[in-house]
């Protein structure tokens, strides 16, 4: 049976979408499998299955392996420029704010610039839990890493250099290390200076993604609270800069996204 899809990403995380009125359909983990094959499928870091819901949507995410994702700061900002890009085709207005229901709770989009298909948004992204620092034992060496979650559970490398050989070495050994057991993201991270963080991103069941929303929050709180960093810093990851503040209230990630295409999928 064809599918109806739209490919979105922020700074190349790229994500298909779905809509279905079904977020947890039993042949969810296979479908994304299938789609995200970057050779033999449409090609993407995760599938994403949504339903529009009045002031937003609701969604639900599998990585490209086909595991489950409680959530993603890019593929949340992904469904809020799809809501834009749609209102904007149907000749509305294109909103001011939109929510956007995921596993981890509701995250509100503030819409500082719109023009379909590309939107920039600051998201309310809630509390992370407390960092902490953990020792752990992987390949022979013993890293020191903050541990949180920020909606997903996160394992952020604070170093004083990034080493790409290193972090391709290391990232899928921390991913699913026996000390996480439901696997976790994986960031090496340096502070260059207080207002800015540099990050390389090992996604749990992606790999090497260009950026992450939630990778760069976890990365920000890591490098706020063991490396210097300003409460509100600029997070640069391959694929682009994004800006992350910790206040009071909680986590905000300010970045855009854009719509690429809108296809049918027959295989």
């Amino acid at each position: 049976m064809a599918l109806s899809l739209v490919k979105a990403h922020a700074y190349g995380n790229d994500f298909l979408y779905l809509e279905d009125a079904v977020l947890d359909r039993p042949d969810a983990p296979e479908l994304a499998r299938a789609l995200c094959a970057r050779n033999t499928g449409v090609g993407a870091d995760g599938l994403i299955l949504f339903r529009p819901t009045g002031d937003g949507a609701a969604m639900r995410l599998f990585n490209a392996d086909g595991s489950y994702s409680e959530v993603s700061g890019n593929g949340v900002r992904g469904l809020a420029a799809l809501c834009c890009w749609r209102a904007a085709e149907a000749g509305r207005p294109v909103p001011e704010s939109v929510v956007i229901t995921t596993d981890a709770g509701e995250k509100t989009l503030a819409v500082l610039d719109a023009r379909p298909p590309r939107v920039v948004c600051r998201a309310a992204m809630g509390h992370p839990t407390p960092p902490q620092q953990q020792i752990i034992d992987v390949n022979g060496e013993r890293i020191e890493a903050v541990v949180l979650r920020v909606g997903n559970p996160q394992c952020v490398v604070l170093e004083p250099r990034l080493d790409d050989a290193r972090y391709r070495r290391l990232g899928a050994a921390l991913e699913r290390h026996p000390v996480f057991p439901a696997g976790t993201n994986v960031e090496f991270a340096v502070v260059e200076r207080p207002d800015l963080v540099r990050i390389l991103i090992w996604e749990r069941g992606v790999g090497p993604t260009t950026a992450s929303g939630t990778g760069a929050c976890a990365a920000a709180v890591a490098a706020m609270a063991f490396g210097g960093a300003d409460r509100d810093v600029q997070v640069a990851s391959p694929g682009g800069t994004q800006r992350v503040e910790w206040l009071p209230d909680g986590l905000y990630l300010t970045g855009w996204a854009e719509v690429l295409w809108e296809g049918r999928w027959t295989g």
